[in-house]
């Protein structure tokens, strides 16, 4: 099974019509992933690879039955049209867009408490890569040709690194149910617990790849869980041991402000609840390899 996509999924993709856009419109579809309907004020009535424009998402979910949208917005806008998402019925929200303000990340996040926890839209990111469950779907901006199907779960803050982490898996032989992005910003929709809980039950997950970085409490919460409730293996790399404190690094999510936040500090707390770490991003592929030879 697939936590998050299925080959069915029907997505909106909000900003088709931008260069970036419309460039990530034909990679999703090129992939395979059912692309049901774009959004674009003042666009409606044309379409774009073959792909229906609409003018609002609720019109695109009425008209189409799409269940999860693709944000790719310039920031300015994106917080309104992640809340336009939830009031159209999305489930799941994936955005794509770097650089949302903060303050409009906080409006986000108390706009979507006041929908019920069952009736309430997922949301990945900001500065996220997406999610793709290799075979099946792809909403992001990963490339999909290095992403193998298998039985490694992925969760990143990095991009990048979780592009590595699929690479270097594929080259070892192994493959991926799902890899999931939760994005760089210092606020987002989703943490690494709550992906970790649903790896926990999803049954073609066997071994789960962490990439944290510096700044914020993810990987101390995340740790906590599989102390007590995650009993499946975990290889976790954290990016940052050389950032001086209160440096950024790369993402607004990576500063460190506290006690806690530096990369030395969340490693030691993985490795204390039984988490394999590796120092070296080169060797993901390897060490999980090596973890998983020693477990059967």
């Amino acid at each position: 099974m697939s936590i998050l996509l299925e080959k069915d999924t029907a997505v909106l993709i909000i900003g088709i019509s931008g260069r970036v856009g419309e460039f990530h419109c034909q990679r999703m579809l090129d992939y395979g992933t059912r692309v049901v309907g774009g959004v674009a004020p003042g666009a409606g009535g044309r379409s774009v690879h073959g792909v229906p424009v609409f003018n609002t998402q609720k019109e695109a979910v009425q008209a189409t039955g799409a269940c999860t949208s693709i944000v790719i917005v310039p920031p300015p806008f994106a917080a309104d049209v992640i809340m336009e998402s939830a009031d159209a019925g999305i489930r799941l929200c994936i955005a794509i867009t770097d650089g949302i303000p903060a303050q409009d990340m906080i409006r986000v996040k108390r706009y979507m408490m006041r929908y019920r926890e069952a009736q309430r839209m997922r949301l990945f990111g900001p500065n996220c890569a997406g999610v793709i469950c290799p075979g099946k779907s792809l909403v992001g901006i990963m490339p999909g040709d290095i992403y193998e199907a298998g039985n490694i779960g992925i969760i990143s803050r990095s991009g990048t690194l979780g592009y590595e982490a699929a690479s270097q898996l594929k080259e070892v032989g192994l493959g991926v149910s799902t890899s999931v992005g939760v994005g760089g910003d210092a606020i987002t929709g989703s943490t690494f617990l709550d992906v970790l809980t649903l790896f926990a039950d999803d049954t073609d997950t066997e071994l789960v790849v962490m990439i944290g970085e510096i700044g914020g409490p993810q990987e101390a919460e995340a740790a906590e869980f599989i102390r007590h409730e995650f009993t499946k293996p975990v290889v976790a790399y954290v990016a940052g041991s050389a950032a001086p404190e209160g440096r950024t690094l790369g993402h607004a999510g990576a500063i460190i402000t506290a006690f806690g936040e530096r990369a030395d500090v969340k490693a030691g707390l993985l490795k204390e609840v039984g988490a394999v770490i590796t120092q070296d991003p080169a060797s993901l592929g390897t060490t999980v390899l090596d973890v998983l030879s020693r477990n059967k």
